[in-house]
């Protein structure tokens, strides 16, 4: 028995130390709560130790799953902050320079018209109705004016008007693009239209000019005599107005002289003839009226006629351009006054004239000309001055 604990006792002394990896091993079991991770494996015993990192919390699987939940997280915040006006206009379709600009907001031509449609629509601007408006007002104010007292104006002539502004307007715009296209061409607001982009060709644009005058003398004969007489005398200025801006710094006055031509126009459709003390103040009012909104319209390509030669009152005015507009929106007021007054509508038109001028005093002081949206803003504004003019007209002329 002593000879066999001698021999036990050298086997224990020569053996070797136990391996130090003994030392990291867990003091104590797994946690055994289920929603904790599973443990990191134990390194076999006597094996080099690994370089240290923190307690394992999960796979690398896992890891790359919560990475890549931070990094969809951290792009969905850029993506769905908003970004400005000019962001979104200043993107392409394909990001390319030769397509037009992606609205954050499609129109009803691209919504609802045929595809092959949609150009000669683009041509005629039915995608933008405030020039409709523009035209149509003044027709309006002028055929309510000449109704009878204490009656209602006649719908089927202001439905005739309605729809002669639409084309009219269409007509004008059309002349306007294949004498400018190479102008367009220059100036960035309007270098996408349909004629100076290339997508309808100029013998194109000609035909569909051809055919939008057709549907207006349509319209024309439906009058008497003396408004046919009239309507188509219209045409003159229609056709030469594209060419003052090249020659005047006057062309938003000729401007007037032609989109209030229905002034003249409706009171000689219902009346059959002119009443120049009635006539000529609204006629006047509606040139003043053009004066003011075409100038701060034109403050949106002051820089790009400057370079191409195109003149406008915008860079007649210059810094002075509130003074002026300031003084035309008075005289249209004060015509628009005269004109109610000589054709004895009663006193609910006035009101609703106090409401249209401080309309107009607030597109002139609150404008800021040097922002091409803002200037844009406000233009489109003016479809509510010439709604609230044709209100007090009839309900002065209701209660005349």
């Amino acid at each position: 028995m002593a000879l066999y604990i001698l021999r036990a006792g050298r086997k224990l002394r020569s053996r070797s130390p136990l391996p130090l990896s003994l030392l990291y091993l867990p003091s104590h079991p797994p946690s055994p709560n289920p929603l904790s991770p599973p443990p990191c494996r134990p390194q076999p015993l006597g094996s080099p130790l690994p370089p240290w990192r923190p307690p394992c919390i999960g796979s690398r699987r896992r890891s790359r799953i919560l990475d890549g939940f931070r990094h969809s997280l951290s792009l969905a915040s850029i993506s769905s902050s908003p970004g400005t006006t000019e962001d979104h206009e200043s993107r392409r379709p394909d990001g390319g320079e030769g397509s037009p600009p992606a609205s954050s907001s499609r129109s009803w031509v691209d919504l609802y018209l045929p595809e092959s449609v949609r150009p000669y629509a683009l041509l005629a601007r039915l995608d933008k109705p405030i020039g409709t408006w523009l035209l149509a007002w003044p027709c309006m104010w002028s055929i309510t004016m000449a109704a009878n007292p204490g009656e209602f104006p006649d719908f089927k002539m202001l439905a005739l008007f309605g729809c002669g502004a639409v084309l009219l307007r269409g007509a004008g715009c059309t002349v306007n693009d294949l004498l400018d296209q190479d102008i367009d061409k220059k100036v960035e607001r309007t270098k996408y239209r349909p004629v100076a982009s290339g997508i309808v060709p100029p013998f194109q644009g000609l035909c569909f000019l051809g055919f939008q005058l057709l549907l207006g003398l349509g319209i024309l004969l439906q009058l008497n005599n003396y408004s046919r007489i009239l309507g188509a005398s219209s045409l003159l200025l229609v056709f030469s107005y594209p060419l003052m801006k090249r020659y005047t710094f006057w062309a938003q006055a000729y401007l007037g002289l032609t989109f209030n031509w229905g002034a003249l126009l409706g009171w000689a459709a219902v009346k059959g003839s002119l009443d120049p003390a009635t006539i000529l103040p609204l006629y006047s009012s509606g040139v003043c009226w053009t004066l003011v909104y075409d100038t701060i319209y034109a403050h949106q390509d002051k820089e790009d006629d400057l370079k191409v030669g195109v003149k406008s009152t915008a860079l007649r005015f210059g810094s002075l351009t509130k003074t002026w507009i300031s003084g035309f929106g008075a005289a249209c007021i004060g015509s628009l006054a005269l004109s109610g007054y000589n054709a004895e509508l009663a006193w609910p038109y006035y009101p609703f004239l106090i409401a249209a001028a401080a309309q107009l005093g607030w597109q002139i002081l609150t404008v800021d000309l040097s922002n091409r949206a803002e200037c844009n803003r406000k233009f489109v504004s003016n479809k509510w001055f010439g709604a609230l003019v044709f209100s007090g007209i009839l309900f002065g002329r209701l209660a005349s």
